[in-house]
C-alpha cells in the first residue's frame, strides 16, 4: 500500500501508482514485484542453471575429455555437485509447500473448532484435543461452549470413526449448534435441529458418492455413520440440564471426580430417530468452585501394552485433590497421565472440556441472597 502526503503534486502521485502496478492487455492489474512469481521463476530457473552448468563442463572444459584417474575424480565431483544441488533446492521446495500447507490446514482446523474463551458469562474454560488422524490436529471430536440469554450451553460430541469424513461431520453438527443454541429458547428444540441437519448432510454426502440415489444407500459409509451428544445448560443459578445421545456422561469434581448421571441416555444421532417426547435431565447444580469435566469416550477406551483402559475417574480425582480446581491444569495432568499409560498417541480421537463455576453468592440488606456473575477471590 503506498501512502500519499496531502498536497502531493498529481504528477508524483501518477509515478507512483505506475511503479506501483502494472497494467496487462486484459486490463488487470499486477504487482510489479509479484512473490509467487518469482518464486516460479527460481524453482524453474535454479534447476536450469545447474544442468547448464553440468553440460557447460562436459562440453567445455577440458578435463571431460580425459581418461587419467584425475579427470574422472574432478568430473565425478563436479556432477555430485549438481545433483546435490538439485537435490537440495527440490528438498526445500517441497519444505516451503508443506509450511503452507500446513498453516493452511491449521487455520481451517481452527476455524472448524475455534480455541474457546477463557471465560464464559462466570465460567473458567479449558479444552483439550488429540487426533488419531496423522497430521491434524481436529478429529471426529466436538466440543462448544457458548454464552446465549437462555444461559450457558455446551456441546460435547464424538462421530463414528475418524479421518475427512468425520471432520466433515462434525462441522455440519458444531455449525448447526453455533445457530440454534442462541435461536432455540428450549433445549429439545436444539437437538432437534442437530438431527435435521446431519440427517441433511447425511444424505449430501450419500447423493455425492452415489449420484443415482437420493437417500443413504444401504451399505455406504453415510448410512452407517453416526454422533453421540451431550447437550448441556447451566443457567445463571448454576443449575444444570442435559439431554444425552449415547455419549458418557460428565464427573463432576470437588475434591474428587463423581460420575454425573441424569437417567438412561437416548440413542445417538443418525441411525434412529429421535422420540417425539425428549424430557429435560436435570443434574443438579454446580456450585461455586466446583466443576465439570466432559470426555469422548476416546479418553476412558485408551488401552496400555496389557490392553487395560485409561482409569479417566482416577486421573481426574488426583488432578484436583488439591484445591482449587484450575481448568488448564486438570487439562494438562490428565493428558499426560493419558499418554504414559498408552506409551504412543492414542488410536482413537480424544477430548477433554473442563467448566469451573467462579459465581458467586453475594447477599443483600434484606436477608436475601442473589447469584451474581463474578470472579472468585
Amino acid at each position: 500500500m503506498i501512502r500519499i502526503r496531502t498536497g502531493a503534486p498529481r504528477r508524483a502521485l501518477f509515478r507512483a501508482r505506475g511503479r506501483a502496478r502494472l497494467r496487462t492487455r486484459t486490463g488487470k492489474r499486477v504487482s510489479r514485484l509479484d512473490p509467487p512469481r518469482i518464486r516460479r521463476v527460481l524453482t524453474l530457473g535454479l534447476p536450469a542453471v545447474w544442468g547448464a552448468a553440468a553440460v557447460t563442463y562436459k562440453l567445455v572444459c577440458p578435463l571431460a575429455r580425459q581418461d587419467g584417474l584425475e579427470a574422472r575424480i574432478i568430473t565425478s565431483a563436479v556432477f555430485f555437485a549438481v545433483g546435490a544441488g538439485l537435490i537440495l533446492h527440490v528438498r526445500g521446495t517441497l519444505l516451503r509447500e508443506l509450511r503452507q500447507l500446513r498453516e493452511v490446514a491449521g487455520a481451517a482446523q481452527n476455524a472448524l473448532l475455534r480455541p474457546l474463551p477463557p471465560r464464559v458469562e462466570g465460567l473458567t474454560v479449558a479444552a483439550g484435543r488429540l487426533s488419531a488422524s496423522r497430521g491434524a490436529s481436529v478429529g471426529g471430536d466436538l466440543y462448544e461452549v457458548v454464552a446465549t440469554d437462555h444461559g450457558v450451553r455446551i456441546v460435547m460430541g464424538d462421530v463414528r470413526g475418524h479421518g475427512l469424513t468425520a471432520i466433515s461431520t462434525a462441522a455440519a453438527v458444531l455449525g448447526s449448534f453455533r445457530e440454534a443454541a442462541h435461536e432455540e429458547t428450549e433445549l429439545p428444540h436444539v437437538l432437534r435441529k442437530l438431527e435435521r441437519s446431519l440427517g441433511r448432510h447425511l444424505r449430501e454426502r450419500s447423493r455425492a458418492e452415489h449420484p443415482a440415489n437420493g437417500a443413504p444407500a444401504p451399505h455406504s459409509p453415510a448410512a452407517e455413520e453416526f454422533v453421540t451428544v451431550l447437550l448441556m445448560e447451566i443457567g445463571p443459578d448454576g443449575g444444570m440440564t442435559a439431554l444425552n445421545c449415547g455419549h458418557p456422561w460428565p464427573y463432576r469434581l470437588r475434591g474428587r471426580a463423581e460420575p454425573v448421571s441424569a437417567g438412561e441416555p437416548l440413542p445417538p444421532l443418525g441411525p434412529f430417530p429421535l422420540p417425539v417426547e425428549l424430557p429435560l435431565l436435570h443434574c443438579g447444580p454446580l456450585l461455586p468452585g466446583e466443576a465439570l469435566a466432559l470426555h469422548t469416550d476416546g479418553m476412558e477406551d485408551t488401552r496400555d501394552a496389557a490392553g487395560r483402559f485409561f482409569p479417566l475417574q482416577a486421573a481426574l480425582t488426583e488432578a484436583v485433590r488439591v484445591p482449587p480446581v484450575a481448568p488448564q491444569t486438570v487439562i494438562r495432568a490428565v493428558y499426560a497421565q493419558l499418554l504414559r499409560h498408552a506409551g504412543r498417541l492414542p488410536t482413537d480421537d480424544a477430548a477433554l472440556l473442563v467448566l469451573r463455576n467462579d459465581r458467586r453468592r453475594v447477599p443483600v440488606q434484606q436477608g436475601e441472597t442473589v447469584r451474581r456473575e463474578s470472579t472468585m477471590t
